[in-house]
């Protein structure tokens, strides 16, 4: 669908993700892991069929990368063993534990914070389907600054509702809300509000309540959150955001300030969550940055349960086109950069199906975050949209990660992966004599 057309129907659009394939997954779930099925048997599929594979558009090495299967599989051997017969795709185990959170699937929904799409109608159903699946939900900053915190059923404000919305939902024993804090929100004191609500109280005491320091962002690296807003909005915002009428008439750019981070302002941040919600799982999220590895590696060594990389070209909000194209680090030179993770390393930016997720799995990551696609899903159906977008990409995960001969998503290293312009490996083959030959 274009953007006019989209916006002529009220919904919602991301340039750049191959949109009608993210809505066909939103309508029928594993089934357009597929081409359709009336093709079958008479045009022969391939790669370069963009009406199957979408527009390639900006490409990183995550992209470029190849899954490559080995001829000999030992650990297949091993499930055949065990399981008394060959083992299918059904037999990958996707389970695993994101930031100290359990979930069914190596995959969460990330933090889509208080852009206007979000903080309606889609931040609640994303909520209720995510909760559904059981697997965690981040929410995103400045949610409490925008939209205030009113604790009243009949009133109640966005990140109270999307909160509620998830834990209504959610089967008991798995998922978990993440609630992010970034300047603006420390003002407002949003951790401390929902660490003592009552209502969120069964998330906190079960253990499924976390929260995230936010120092950057893929889609803008190195600034603070934007949107627009009219005049009205932009005057009640203003005792705490900077605001500025540069959009056009009626039309002002709300500015959330980065924060200002060292190694040591770092530290003492991840200290300070961990001794003021010790119930409160913590995790940090990064920017792409040129020093990622660095900053991962503090995070994990002050105690965060999770480190999170969003890589460029990423991003739910408003931010400026030139930093869409041409500031930060992709996400597979993030992973890449970091190497082998010192602790739980969570992968977000331009996800929606199976290949790029695993790939990402293959090259470090624990789990990997769906935004803007999980905002098309629900935008194309908001009870089930979202649900079955997930559902194909964990029939592809699973379908893939079986095809390199393992069973378990935590099982992938980056020898599962192949470059172009790699330098080839060269691998002696054992000398074995001939069958019936002397010894």
């Amino acid at each position: 669908m274009s953007a006019e057309g989209a916006m002529q129907r009220g919904g919602v659009y991301a340039p750049g993700l191959p949109e009608g394939l993210i809505r066909q997954r939103a309508r029928e779930g594993v089934a357009a892991v597929f081409p359709p099925v009336d093709t079958y048997g008479r045009q022969l599929h391939g790669a370069g069929d963009e009406e199957l594979s979408g527009p390639s558009g900006f490409t990183d090495d995550l992209d470029l990368a190849r899954l490559v299967p080995p001829v000999f599989m030992p650990r297949r051997l091993e499930k055949l063993i065990d399981l008394g017969r060959e083992p299918l795709h059904e037999d990958v185990d996707l389970t695993t534990v994101i930031g100290g959170f359990h979930s069914p699937l190596p995959v969460y929904v990330s933090a889509f914070g208080s852009t206007r799409v979000a903080s309606g109608d889609a931040g609640i159903a994303a909520s209720r389907q995510a909760g559904r699946l059981g697997i965690p939900m981040v929410i995103g900053e400045n949610m409490v600054p925008v939209g205030g915190y009113r604790r009243a059923e009949a009133s109640q404000s966005p990140i109270l509702a999307r909160l509620r919305a998830y834990a209504q939902e959610c089967p008991p024993g798995v998922g978990g809300v993440v609630v992010q804090q970034s300047t603006e929100d420390a003002d407002s004191e949003v951790w401390n509000l929902v660490y003592s609500d009552t209502s969120v109280r069964e998330l906190r005491d079960s253990g499924r309540l976390g929260f995230e320091l936010k120092t950057g962002q893929g889609a803008k690296p190195g600034l603070g959150g934007m949107t627009a807003v009219d005049a009205e909005e932009a005057a009640r915002l203003a005792g705490q955001f900077a605001v500025r009428e540069i959009l056009g008439p009626d039309r002002w750019l709300r500015c959330a300030t980065p924060g200002t981070f060292t190694e040591e302002i770092l530290r003492q941040q991840v200290r300070f969550m961990r001794n003021n919600f010790p119930r409160a799982r913590v995790w940090v999220k990064f920017h792409p940055g040129r020093d990622v590895a660095s900053a991962a590696t503090t995070a994990w060594q002050a105690g965060s349960d999770a480190v999170t990389v969003d890589g460029a070209q990423g991003g739910t909000g408003w931010a400026p086109r030139a930093f869409l194209d041409q500031v930060g680090l992709p996400l597979g030179e993030c992973l890449r950069r970091i190497g082998r993770p010192q602790g739980c390393l969570l992968a977000t930016g331009r996800i929606w199906e199976g290949g790029r997720a695993v790939r990402a799995l293959a090259m470090g990551a624990t789990a990997v975050g769906l935004g803007r696609a999980a905002l098309l899903a629900v935008d194309e159906d908001p009870e089930q949209g979202l649900t079955r977008l997930v559902e194909a990409l964990a029939l592809e995960a699973r379908l893939l990660v079986s095809s390199v001969g393992k069973y378990r998503a935590d099982a992938l290293t980056d020898e599962d992966l192949w470059w172009p312009g790699a330098t080839p490996t060269a691998v002696s083959p054992a000398r074995t004599a001939p069958i019936g030959s002397p010894a």
